[in-house]
């Protein structure tokens, strides 16, 4: 089972930052974390009405985060083994020629090492300030990712789309991982399993049970089948598993289909002054 880290870093907070990504990165490499995540919020709304789809309140922490293909950037640089990911990019609300241009030259440069978690956003405030129809989000989103896909395969790309259209182009540099990154599709529910069999090379959902996951499971197997797409090709990580004894969850996920097991640190400060002891911690229940 691999185990990764999703680390909510913040910036701009003051006394209540978290350590940077580098500092983050290289030590979840040295504790021997297979993957160093972070995630994505341009903006948040000061009027929210969204609920949180997992935790009873929206972090204030959220409205910190800074911008990850930046930071993903220079964790890569202080890295050398360890997979860079995000958790994950709001597709639809970014220009898709730009995002498969960031995509490709942070992979580029990192050796191939970038995964690619996508998601098309849960607040619908935020969507609705970013330009996007919250009811097709999906849609749109996965518009989007067959567009970056003829951008990082071809020479010369074109697409016409509802909401992407571009002549013959050209754009460089490809990405180091073929004939792409993989494609994390990070949702819930039947759609999210649709999504994946359509544009996804793996599935990231949150905190399902092990019981729920193999459910799902099943089913992703019989969507795949139908589609001619090998499920056995499909990566398939959990975030935010519930608490418990870490060898236990580890076994019980790892029986129910998962391949790899994405912790968060919403429970941790991450400070400069304490996030090498939360980490190691961490790395003592699930890698030791």
């Amino acid at each position: 089972m691999k185990i990764g880290m999703l680390c909510l870093c913040t910036a701009g907070t003051g006394a209540d930052d978290t350590a940077d990504p580098v500092a983050l990165a290289k030590k979840c490499e040295a504790l021997g974390f297979d993957s160093f995540f972070l995630s994505e919020h341009p903006i948040m709304p000061v009027d929210v009405r969204t609920p949180h789809p997992v935790m009873p309140t929206i972090p204030e922490s959220y409205a910190y985060f800074p911008d990850p293909f930046v930071c993903l950037a220079m964790a890569a640089q202080a890295t050398s083994r360890i997979k860079i990911g995000a958790a994950v990019i709001l597709v639809p609300e970014r220009d898709p020629i730009v995002t498969a241009k960031e995509v490709a030259t942070l992979d580029h440069y990192c050796g191939g090492r970038f995964l690619f978690g996508v998601g098309a956003g849960w607040l619908a405030e935020e969507t609705a300030v970013m330009g996007v129809d919250y009811e097709r989000r999906w849609p749109m989103t996965c518009e989007y990712i067959r567009a970056m896909k003829e951008l990082w395969t071809k020479d010369e790309a074109s697409f016409d789309g509802e909401w992407c259209k571009f002549p013959l182009v050209r754009s460089y540099p490809k990405p180091k991982q073929k004939p792409h990154p993989p494609i994390l599709i990070g949702a819930q529910g039947n759609r999210a399993l649709r999504n994946t069999v359509a544009v996804g090379d793996g599935w990231m959902p949150v905190n399902y049970s092990p019981s729920q996951l193999a459910g799902y499971l099943d089913q992703l197997r019989k969507m795949s089948a139908a589609a001619g797409r090998d499920f056995d090709s499909l990566e398939v990580t959990i975030m935010r598993p519930p608490e418990g004894d870490p060898r236990r969850l580890v076994r019980e996920y790892r029986d129910a289909g998962a391949h790899r097991i994405l912790l968060t640190s919403d429970a941790l400060s991450l400070t400069p002054q304490t996030a090498e002891r939360e980490l190691e911690e961490l790395a003592r229940g699930f890698l030791d």
